[in-house]
């Protein structure tokens, strides 16, 4: 127990290490930004797997590729409304090509991340740093349940035709398969006005 407090408290010191414009927020903010990211994103991840496993439940996983083409980023911007920030998915392999990794940030983000990730101990998967007059929160989106396999799992074993040729169809240059349990799928990008 004493271990996980004494890494809590810790680990502000190390997020965004190498960032000089990071370290000028007290420890305090960073806190603070640290718990509203958290919270946004949690937020965030929340709505969209309700939709997704609603979609899936009433039309298969073909019927959730639909979902997530046409109402993912509506959604992700309702609740960028609510929270008064922007909200972002992002990955190294997108499906949407609105969500791939452009901006040197984002792929700071994602190699500090994915650091993280290999590291089972560690049980936040997050990464805050300030630029710009804004700080970004960005959290991991690794693939949590085995439903998850059923669109971005492997091709000839876990998505079925009928959802592959969907794939397809909707998202031409895909990349987002190949996946398998606890992988890192993508990231969360938070950007809070301060």
């Amino acid at each position: 127990m004493i271990r996980y407090l004494v890494g809590f408290l810790f680990f502000p010191f190390l997020i965004g290490c190498g960032n000089s414009q990071t370290k000028e927020m007290s420890l305090i903010d960073k806190e603070q930004y640290l718990i509203m990211g958290d919270s946004i994103a949690s937020h965030a991840q929340k709505v969209l797997l309700q939709n997704v496993s609603q979609a899936i439940k009433e039309k298969g996983a073909a019927g959730a590729v639909d979902f997530c083409n046409e109402k993912a980023i509506v959604l992700t911007d309702s609740i960028s409304a609510i929270h008064a920030a922007s909200i972002q998915r992002l990955s190294d392999k997108n499906r949407n090509p609105k969500n791939v990794l452009l901006e040197n940030i984002d792929k700071q983000a994602w190699d500090s991340i994915a650091l993280l990730m290999q590291n089972k101990e560690q049980i936040k998967k997050h990464w805050l740093t300030k630029e710009n007059n804004a700080i970004y929160y960005y959290k991991a989106i690794p693939i949590g349940m085995p439903t998850c396999l059923s669109c971005h799992g492997n091709k000839e074993v876990d998505i079925a035709q009928e959802t592959m040729r969907q794939i397809t169809t909707r998202y031409p240059n895909d990349k987002a398969t190949g996946y398998q349990m606890g992988q890192l799928r993508g990231i969360w990008k938070i950007k809070l006005n301060f």
